[in-house]
């Protein structure tokens, strides 16, 4: 068997996958996942394993195999060692792709250009005249440029700013966003024509909105959790991450304390302090984007949150009846959290896809939950 044909089987085994679990739906994406080789986008990369990490290159034992895996393969990685670019698992990506519904022949903007796998598809199913796709890193669009001519496409890459779109080649029929964002840019909502479509991360969520005439935002979020690296302001810019703020969780003194009874927390404490620091509540992520958590794992745990930008932070220790939170800074991250989680766990810890956003013209953003009345 040639490497083309294992490829060619490998993918056609994994759009079946897909379509079976109902994240590819419709022919014409199908049609674009059969058909674009993700192999030429990715010739390196590392991924998790059962063994942990792996890198794996072209030519290499498994590496069709692995390409063609359901997941996320990380393919650069900042001076830090943080990933700064991966072609995201191809079944999250047909979700985001068939939530896209824009009318044909209309111009799309894809923010994120990566690997230019996901623009590939874009110009299979739109045609590459209609497709523009910028990235911060001049090293990504000038290596997705060439990978893209390579199996036939040539649509718009630009080197620059995703989050100030490109005013030269709006109005957008549609943006599709492949990285984070905390808050949906006001440049984004500009260049889209009204009744256009924004699909972007927010938070946990993927949130698909169409544009008003007044250029407002409205819709709800995907059904999946999803969280992809945040844009970065510069191609040298590396992730806030909270490794470097373990020394202030352990050591800091604290400004203040409380102590909070086990028994009045709702359901299993160990539960309730790794949703706190870590969560998954689509609700705690978009009204604290910037708050990060950490477990340290010593004799006796310790649970930590920070906000890098003011220097607030809590430290939550436990004994067999209570935990101990102490705190310093500007912010009671604490407080602030405790009140969201409490919320959404007495609403039944409520998956994204019973949220909705609404992004007014003025920039607000309301998260409203189930209906625009339940707006929090």
């Amino acid at each position: 068997m040639t490497a083309s044909t294992s490829s060619e089987k490998a993918r056609h085994r994994l759009v079946e996958i897909m379509a079976s679990g109902g994240a590819l739906q419709s022919d014409a994406w199908r049609e674009a996942f059969n058909t674009v080789p993700r192999e030429v986008f990715v010739p390196r990369f590392s991924l998790h394993t059962d063994s942990g990490q792996q890198t794996f290159e072209i030519g290499d034992p498994g590496f069709v195999e692995a390409v063609y895996t359901d997941t996320s393969l990380v393919t650069r990685r900042d001076a830090a060692g943080g990933p700064t670019s991966s072609s995201s698992a191809p079944s999250l990506m047909a979700r985001m792709l068939e939530a896209f519904d824009v009318p044909e022949g209309g111009r799309v903007l894809e923010v994120g250009t990566g690997t230019g796998y996901n623009a590939a598809l874009l110009c299979h199913r739109f045609g590459d005249d209609h497709i523009v796709t910028v990235d911060i890193d001049s090293t990504l669009t000038y290596r997705a440029r060439q990978r893209l001519a390579e199996i036939g496409y040539h649509p718009t890459v630009i080197t620059g700013d995703g989050t100030t779109g490109s005013a030269e080649h709006a109005p957008f029929s549609g943006i599709l966003a492949t990285c984070g964002v905390h808050r949906l840019p006001v440049a984004w909502r500009q260049q889209v024509r009204p009744g256009g479509i924004i699909v972007v991360n927010i938070g946990t969520g993927i949130a698909c909105l169409k544009l008003g005439q007044d250029h407002g935002a409205t819709g709800r979020f995907l059904p999946d959790s999803a969280e992809f690296m945040v844009a970065r302001p510069t191609a040298e810019s590396t992730a806030i991450r909270a490794n470097p703020y373990t020394d202030l969780i352990v050591k800091a003194p604290a400004d203040g304390w409380r102590s909070v009874s086990r028994a009045n927390l709702p359901g299993d404490p160990d539960d309730f302090l790794t949703e706190m620091v870590l969560p998954e509540a689509l609700e705690l992520t978009l009204h604290q984007p910037d708050v990060l958590g950490m477990i340290l794992h010593f004799d006796d745990p310790i649970h930590g949150l920070v906000h890098p930008p003011t220097n607030s932070w809590a430290r939550i220790t436990q004994s067999d009846t209570a935990l101990l939170v102490e705190y310093g800074g500007p912010r009671d991250l604490w407080a602030e959290r405790d009140r969201l989680l409490r919320r959404w766990i007495e609403a039944g810890r409520p998956g994204p896809g019973s949220y909705g956003l609404t992004v007014k013209p003025d920039g607000e953003h309301q998260l409203w939950l189930d209906s625009r009345e339940g707006a929090i």
